[in-house]
């Protein structure tokens, strides 16, 4: 079972469940679960869980190369067959459940699966288009839980805010993969740009998040608790700027991953509060 939960990122599923909360207490101006929101959470977490798994059943040869041996599929503690399980009861269920949260998040939510399933093969060799696509489609649960309680433009900004951060994650990561991409021939954005060229787009982007995060909400009449919370991610974000031209890539995916946990906790309090 320690495999499984692994297997499935299981501790990314709990924030992408969280962020659809999130999405909708920020659109509702009000901490309440709806069957609706509930629904779309569990959706989130069947999705999250089928695109993660895909995505490590189809890099499987990269992650060896990389050594990533904390992957059950490239340590071959688990298994393609159950992968593959994991995958359909995934889908299928994300699939279900979104349809029970409605028409606008069953669409979203199949639009998102399709992008996970044509990601690896289609959209990642591709150089930054599959670092835009993977961005989109991770910073959606916010969006996701604006839909399920139907104020789809109060869910526009959060996710545009999301898919920022998560586009300098992306590149990041990338960069740590880039031998295993190499040996499988995908032109991600280090194998053309190199580490370096990566690393200056990956901190130009970085850089370029922290004015976003502050005029957007300011337009959209945030209140004075989101700009104090997000601060220290800001900050983060600024950290993980410098370390990226410094070459430094191994603590810049938890520092990000940090962010985003206090942006969406700022979003949410700019609206609650």
């Amino acid at each position: 079972m320690p495999e499984v939960l692994r297997l499935v990122r299981a501790h990314n599923l709990v924030i992408a469940a969280a962020g659809v909360v999130a999405g909708g207490w920020i659109a509702l101006e009000r901490a309440a679960l709806p069957g609706a929101l509930a629904c779309a959470a569990l959706s989130g977490i069947g999705l999250g869980m089928a695109g993660n798994v895909l995505n490590d059943i189809l890099d499987v040869d990269a992650d060896a190369v990389n050594l990533r041996r904390d992957r059950p599929l490239a340590g071959r503690r688990i298994g393609v067959g159950t992968a593959v399980g994991c995958v359909v009861a995934g889908a299928v269920g994300g699939l279900v459940t979104a349809a029970a949260a409605g028409r606008a998040v069953l669409l979203a939510g199949a639009g998102a699966l399709a992008v996970m399933i044509v990601y690896s093969p289609l959209l990642k060799p591709v150089p930054l288009v599959g670092n835009l696509a993977v961005s989109t489609v991770a910073g959606l649960p916010l969006m996701y839980g604006a839909l399920a309680v139907q104020r789809p433009g109060a869910g526009l900004i959060p996710w545009v805010l999301a898919g920022a951060l998560h586009l300098v994650r992306e590149i990041a990561k990338d960069i740590e993969d880039l031998e295993g991409d190499r040996v499988v021939r995908r032109r991600t954005l280090p194998v053309v740009l190199g580490r370096e060229g990566a690393a200056a787009a990956a901190s130009l982007a970085a850089v370029a998040f922290v004015p976003l995060s502050l005029v957007l909400p300011r337009l959209a009449g945030y209140d004075g608790a989101y700009f104090a919370i997000a601060l220290p991610a800001q900050m983060a974000v600024l950290v993980t700027a410098s370390r990226l031209l410094l070459g430094e890539t191994e603590r810049v995916s938890a520092l990000l991953k940090g962010a985003m946990l206090t942006g969406i906790v700022a979003l949410v309090a700019g609206r609650l509060a």
